[in-house]
C-alpha cells in the first residue's frame, strides 16, 4: 500500500537522526518523579539526541499506570523535538526482585511523585510479552494508550509486538490517524513475511528492529522496509554500526539513554566522509555496548540508569529498575563510560 502523507512526513523528519529510546528514572519502590524524568529528558536532548522514545521497552512503558504514562509524554512533547511513544506491551505478573507480589503502586499525582500501577509487575523471563487478556482487550488499550499520545502532541506510536500485529496497528491507525513505528524486538521478533506486509501498511512511517544478535534478521528487516518506502530504523546497540552499513537510515536506541554523546557521535561519522573517524566512533559505542547489553540482558535498563546516575543526569535514589532482574555486578565500573557535564547538585 502507498504511505499516508502524514506517516510520509514523520519518516522524512527522522531520516538521519538520533532517536533516544529513553529510561524512566524511579525509585527502587517505583516511584516516578515525573519534573525529574523532565530534566532528564531535557538534558538528553541537550547532548545530541535528535528525538525521544519515552514508553519503550528502555522506558518500562508497560508498566506504568496512565497518568504517570500521560505525565513523561507531556514532559517530553515539552522539549520541541520528535516525541514517539511505545505502546502496548503487558507486564509480567511478578513483583519487584521475583517477589511474586503485585508491583510497586501509589496514587500520587502528576505534578510531583507519581507510583506504578498496583496490577503490573515486572517481567517474567519472556520479557513483558506474556498472555495477558484476551487479544480484542490488549488491542483496545493500545488504541486508548495511541489516543492519550496523540491528544498531548506525540508525534507517533511504536507498536509493541503482538499477536496480531496487522490488526494493532491498522486499529490505532483508523483511531487516531498517529504514524506508526513498527517494533522486531529480540524477545519476540517476527516473522519475515508479517513485517513485509506490516511495513506496508499506509500508518507506518518506519521499522525498528532491535534483534540484538540476529545479523541475518535485523538485514532483512531493513531491506523490506526499505523495498516498500519506509524508513528502516536500527535499535540495534550490539550491531549499531553495522546495522548503519547495512541500510538503517536513523537510529532509535536504548543506549543512547545515557551517554548520549557516545552515539551521535557515530551518527555524525557515518553522514560524514571520514570512514577511520566512523571506525574509532564506533568502537567507542561497541565498548560502551558491550559493558551494558550483556547478559542478564534485561539488565541493562538498570545499567542505563546506573550510568545516568554516573554523569549526574538523576540521583541514585532514581536508578532503579524494579522490573528487571537483580544484578551482581558492580556499578562503579559504568562510571568510566560516563560523559557530558553533570547536571543533578
Amino acid at each position: 500500500m502507498d504511505i499516508d502523507s502524514r506517516a510520509a512526513k514523520l519518516r522524512d523528519r527522522l531520516r538521519g537522526t538520533l532517536v533516544a529510546a529513553a529510561a524512566t528514572p524511579m525509585t527502587a519502590a517505583g516511584e516516578v518523579d515525573l519534573d525529574l524524568a523532565g530534566d532528564y529528558l531535557a538534558g538528553l536532548v541537550a547532548d545530541g539526541a535528535d528525538g525521544l522514545a519515552v514508553l519503550a521497552h528502555t522506558g518500562r512503558g508497560p508498566f506504568l499506570a496512565p497518568e504517570v504514562r500521560a505525565g513523561v509524554i507531556a514532559r517530553a512533547v515539552a522539549t520541541g523535538v520528535p516525541v514517539i511513544v511505545g505502546v502496548g506491551g503487558s507486564p509480567g505478573t511478578a513483583g519487584p526482585s521475583g517477589s511474586g507480589t503485585a508491583g510497586p503502586s501509589s496514587t500520587a499525582g502528576l505534578s510531583g511523585t507519581a507510583g506504578l500501577s498496583g496490577t503490573a509487575g515486572p517481567s517474567d523471563a519472556a520479557g513483558p510479552f506474556g498472555a495477558a487478556g484476551h487479544a480484542g482487550e490488549a488491542v483496545d488499550r493500545m488504541v486508548a494508550e495511541a489516543r492519550v499520545a496523540a491528544d498531548l502532541g506525540a508525534d507517533a506510536v511504536m507498536v509493541f509486538p503482538t499477536d496480531d500485529p496487522w490488526a494493532a496497528h491498522d486499529a490505532i491507525w483508523r483511531s487516531t490517524g498517529l504514524p506508526m513505528i513498527a517494533f522486531d524486538l529480540y524477545v519476540r521478533p517476527y516473522p519475515l513475511g508479517v513485517l513485509r506486509r506490516l511495513v506496508r501498511h499506509p500508518g507506518v512511517a518506519g521499522l525498528k528492529t532491535a534483534l540484538l544478535s540476529d545479523a541475518m534478521g535485523c538485514q532483512e528487516a531493513i531491506a523490506v522496509t526499505r523495498e516498500a518506502g519506509r524508513l528502516p530504523i536500527t535499535g540495534e546497540d550490539r550491531m549499531f554500526g553495522p546495522s548503519l552499513l547495512w541500510g538503517a537510515e536513523a537510529a532509535l536506541v536504548g543506549i543512547a539513554a545515557a551517554a548520549v554523546e557516545v552515539t551521535a557521535e557515530v551518527m555524525t561519522a557515518f553522514a560524514g566522509s571520514d570512514l577511520r573517524g566512523f571506525e574509532r566512533a564506533s568502537a567507542r559505542l561497541d565498548r560502551l555496548a558491550a559493558a551494558t547489553f550483556t547478559e542478564p540482558m534485561e539488565g541493562y535498563v538498570q545499567r542505563m540508569l546506573w550510568l545516568a546516575a554516573a554523569e549526574g543526569r538523576i540521583p541514585d535514589s532514581h536508578a532503579h529498575d524494579p522490573y528487571g532482574p537483580d544484578l551482581a555486578e558492580d556499578r562503579a565500573l559504568l562510571a568510566a563510560f560516563a560523559t557530558g557535564a553533570a547536571r543533578m547538585s
